[in-house]
Order: structure tokens, then sequence, then C-alpha cells
């Protein structure tokens, strides 16, 4: 049986923009947090703690925060029972926990990995919320009252869910990339109809094995000579689709496969993580459409090699981008040439994409420390800090807190008034 806890329901009034995190990678989906925003640069678990919440279940969802509330997923660990949680962001004070699926049989899933890992989105009033392959569910913003689900949309994840719903110009969109399937889904947001489905090309993918062919990662919407794109990256290959039909623009093979970094936009080009194999991040630059109504044509800047991420998201700051492998090595490169400024290994294990927040760069690792660094073209390390557990889920910044999803508890991380800067 589905069952439902909810504890409190305060809904909020006109909220203050810095206090909304609508995405995993912020509300301009690219890791930034507004410019008003003072996290804390320093904290332990004795210091500049203003709550910290146990989490019940396994779950690598990304926190978002909207309407004084922040809400993500959980799971038990054999993927039976599937659900959605809301906490007060004031208190931290639970609000909904409610199990929203129930899987007889659970597919496998890889030990980094969990049954709750998509993050959900908002917008439009809306809240969405993935499982991957066990189903889509959109619950209203004000009352946390389904309003519709699918559960018809299915691939082979092989080693769990990954991909997260994106909300842009009126359309929901959700990557599908199994070993078995690959396709790209747009929905009408208030009801969850198909508006259309793009399949991804079976060339190359069709050569690989399954497991070759998965991927996790979420797309992004450009403006390319004003068509509105999606970058959608896939296992071997990234496309442009036209968000209007799904129309295939352009395409960029590039190898890799099971990449979840997510693509970032710069100066009229975008940053590709191709994932594992051999971990690399291109810059490739994009072109207008023709006037006849044919291809984008797309052509590789750079690429750069050496010590690139699979799993997190960089980040772009002024003209450089900021990026982590998963084994700690930290580097800064020019996000024009591709030139690196600076490597460094910061040590540990990531997972959680990188956050510009306050003036600085926070990596978030995934045994419970935080490194925090001072953009520029030289490493400045400004702080190191520690946490009890690790973290898989990438952090939201909300006007003075940091909202930080460990693999045990959700804290909100915050200096007194007078210490805030």
């Amino acid at each position: 049986m589905i069952s439902t806890i909810v504890i409190a329901c305060v809904l909020g009034g006109a909220q203050d923009p810095l206090a909304e995190w609508t995405d995993f990678r912020g509300p301009s989906n690219d890791g930034h947090a507004a410019a008003e925003s003072t996290p804390p640069l320093e904290w332990s678990e004795d210091l500049n703690v203003r709550w910290k919440v146990p989490i019940e279940g396994r779950g690598w969802s990304s926190p978002i925060v909207a309407n004084g509330r922040i809400l993500f997923t959980s799971a038990d660990a054999e993927g039976h029972s599937l659900r959605v949680l809301c906490h007060d962001l004031e208190s931290g004070d639970i609000l909904l926990q409610r199990v929203v699926l129930e899987v007889p049989e659970p597919e496998p899933r890889h030990e980094l990995n969990s049954y709750a890992s998509p993050s959900a989105t908002v917008g439009q009033g809306l809240i969405f919320f993935s499982f991957g392959s066990e189903g889509l569910i959109c619950l209203a913003e004000d009352s946390l009252e389904e309003l519709w689900r699918r559960t018809d949309l299915r691939c082979d994840h092989i080693a769990g869910p990954g991909s997260s719903p994106f909300l842009s110009n009126g359309r929901l969109m959700l990557h599908m990339d199994g070993g078995d399937l690959q396709f790209v889904v747009a929905l009408d947001p208030r009801n969850g109809r198909t508006l259309w489905r793009s399949d991804r090309d079976g060339t190359p993918l069709e050569s690989f094995p399954p497991d070759l062919r998965k991927a996790y990662s979420t797309p992004i919407a450009i403006s390319v000579g004003g068509v509105s794109q999606l970058v959608s990256t896939s296992a071997q290959v990234t496309y442009g689709l036209d968000l209007t039909d799904g129309r295939e623009l352009w395409r960029v093979p590039h190898g890799g496969f099971s990449m979840s970094a997510r693509p970032l936009a710069f100066e009229g080009s975008v940053l590709l993580s191709t994932g594992f194999m051999r971990p690399e991040l291109w810059s490739v630059q994009l072109s207008a459409p023709s006037e006849e109504g044919g291809k984008t044509e797309a052509h590789v800047n750079w690429k750069a090699v050496r010590g690139m991420s699979t799993m997190a998201s960089p980040v772009v700051v002024g003209g450089e981008v900021y990026t982590v492998s998963d084994g700690g090595v930290a580097s800064c490169l020019d996000a024009r040439t591709g030139t690196e400024l600076w490597k460094e290994r910061i040590g540990g294990e990531f997972s959680a994409s990188l956050l510009h927040a306050g003036g600085r760069v926070y990596y978030f690792d995934r045994e419970g420390k935080t490194t925090v660094i001072a953009p520029g073209r030289e490493f400045v390390k400004l702080a190191e800090n520690t946490l009890d557990d690790g973290c898989m889920a990438s952090a939201a910044a909300v006007g003075g807190a940091l909202i930080v999803r460990t693999r045990s508890h959700l804290y909100r991380l915050q200096a007194p008034a007078q210490q805030a800067d």
C-alpha cells in the first residue's frame, strides 16, 4: 500500500528568490548561486550547523529548495519502497514523507548508486520526481498532492537510475539511456502527456555492448541563433535537439559511457564530459542553423584529456572552468582555449557537482570533506571542512545557507548573522 506521513505543512507567501534552488545545479542549471548569497566558509559538526536531521533510507538525489521547503527522494536499500520527502527550510522539520512507488522486483544497481538518485525539479507550480524506469511523479507545489504519474517510460539502467528531469520552455524533459533503449522524451508538465520522443540513432550505439550504451547525464537548454536547443549527452555521442519537436540539429561523437556530469554553456559553446573509459572534457562550438532549416554546425574547440571527471559536474567562473576527477585531482582550465592553468590533488573521491557561491568554489567529497578555494588562475585553498559522513548528492546554496545532504543526514550550514561574510 502506498503510504503518506504528513507531520506539518505551512505554506509561505511570496518567496525570496535567494531562497530558491529549483534544480540540482541551481536556478541557472550551472552550479551558480545568486550573486548575493553568503554561504559559510567554515563548518564542522560543532561549527555553523543551524540544524541537522537524519534521513531515512538511501538516496543520492540532490536537495532542491522552493517555497520554504527542501525536497528530495529516498528508498530502502533494496529498492522496494521509493519515497519523496519534504523538510522545512527554517527548522529542518519533516513536512512530508510519502511512499509513492512500491517495486516488487527492483532492478540491479551499482554500489555507488541508489534507487533514488535522480534529483527533483520545480516550476510552473509543480514538482517533478523521477525514479528512472520505475516512475515519474508530479506533485502540486502548494498542496504536495499528486497530480499525475508515468510508469511506462522504461529502459534497462543496468546499474540503477541517474538522469534528473529538466523543465524548459514549457516542456518537461527526461533522458532514458539504458543498455537496451536510449531515448529523450518531452512531456506536458501539466498532465504528463508525451509531446515528442526522440530515439537515439542506432549508430554508433548499436556497435557497443549494452553496458557501454547507458548514460546518466541531465540535459541543458541553450539558444543558438534564436533556436532553443536541448544539449543531450548520451553514451558515445552528444546530440543537439530542437526543443519544440525533438528534431536532431547536430551531433558530436566522443566515445565514453555512463557519464553523469551535466553539460555547461559558455560563450556560444558547450562543455561536455565524455564519461567512463577515458574521461575527457570537450568544448564544442555551435553555429546558427541555416535559414533553410538545416542542421547546426558543431566543431570541437579543444579537448582536456588528463584528470577530468566522470561524475562531478564542472563549474565555470569568469573565463575559467573548474573540475575534479573522481579520484580527487582538481583542475582549472581556460574555458576559451582549454589551457591548463593549475592542477592540484585535493584528495578524496568525488561524485557531487561543484558549486560556486559567495565568490568561492566548493568541492564536496564522498567521505565528508569539503575543500573551498578562491576562483582564479592560481590555486588558493581557503578552507577544508569535515562532516561525519560524505556527499553523493550536490549541495544547494540559498541566501546565507548551504543545504547539504550526506549519506545519512540533511544539514543547514550557516554562520550566525554577525559572522556571515
